[in-house]
């Protein structure tokens, strides 16, 4: 339907100003960067003072893989931060789509306790909000803070398809239904009128070309999250108010329909998309990230 977007494959950024300094072949090369477990670590010439940094744990969202985070783990690196980046089940290399939420969750939890990570921030995107509640149950005295990018914060008892305004909720059902391995691979006009409203055409063309069909069960999971609900960890919400993923109108939406469900929290405000900023404004995002963990 869509010939043309697979040719896209020119380094995206029109404004070297968003360059993540020092890091090439963005985003699916390692360039001078390096990972060690997970990590990326960076020149120390760009370090923050050592009271500034913070340990970040980044779960991407639907329709994404751990290369989401790539530019932005780079400028959080480059501060001196401390990144890791986890991959869950049916999703990056792991070609079996037939996972459920919980495959998902014990993914990330694995990886926190493999690594030994504590006192780090947990930071979800999108869908990767329902991850970061059920994960902080599991791990809850491991967790300096949560936060939640254009998340889903979900209460007891719902999945992430009860959230969805009814035509979109439609026509997920109608793109599960119409695939052979219970998956839901988003049209590109839909790609782009919702995840990446603001990007120009070739960036909104590369973005989608990454773009692989989402597992369908977890997003229609029914959750118990009884105990999230228990849980006293610091709380923040990061709001791009471009954001389209959900209307903006009234009983849908990040904020406040979403982020006023955390009780106490920190509210950061952005002027970005859904997906978009990751690729042409990764210190921007890194920037907001920092505001909603740091003391």
């Amino acid at each position: 339907m869509f010939p043309n977007l697979q040719e896209i494959h020119q380094f995206p950024y029109h404004d070297d100003r968003f360059m993540p300094y020092d890091y090439y072949n963005f985003p699916y090369s390692e360039g001078r960067w390096l990972r060690s477990n997970g990590a990326l670590e960076s020149d120390e010439r760009y370090r923050l003072p050592a009271q500034q940094r913070l340990t970040f744990v980044l779960v991407h969202g639907s329709w994404a893989d751990a290369h989401f985070w790539d530019g932005v783990a780079a400028v959080l690196c480059r501060q001196g931060h401390t990144v890791f980046t986890p991959e869950y089940a049916g999703h990056g290399k792991d070609s079996n789509k037939d996972v459920t939420h919980e495959m998902i969750t014990k993914s990330v939890v694995d990886f926190i306790t493999k690594c030994n990570l504590r006192d780090f921030v947990l930071v979800g995107h999108s869908f990767g909000g329902s991850v970061i509640q059920k994960v902080a149950e599991q791990v809850p005295d491991r967790i300096k803070c949560l936060i939640f990018w254009d998340a889903f914060v979900l209460k007891d008892g719902e999945s992430v398809a009860d959230e969805l305004p009814p035509q979109t909720r439609q026509g997920f059902e109608q793109l599960r239904a119409e695939s052979k391995d219970d998956t839901i691979m988003l049209p590109f006009p839909l790609f782009r009128d919702l995840f990446v409203n603001t990007a120009t055409l070739e960036e909104a063309g590369w973005l989608y070309a990454r773009v692989t069909p989402e597992p369908a069960g977890p997003l229609f999971e029914k959750l118990n999250l009884k105990a999230f609900y228990g849980l006293s960890i610091s709380k923040s919400y990061v709001y791009f108010f471009q954001d389209n993923a959900l209307p903006q109108g009234e009983g849908y939406g990040w904020n406040p329909h979403m982020s006023t469900r955390l009780g106490q929290f920190r509210l950061i405000v952005g002027d970005g998309d859904h997906f978009t900023d990751t690729l042409t404004r990764p210190n921007m995002v890194a920037w907001k990230l920092y505001e909603a963990g740091r003391d």
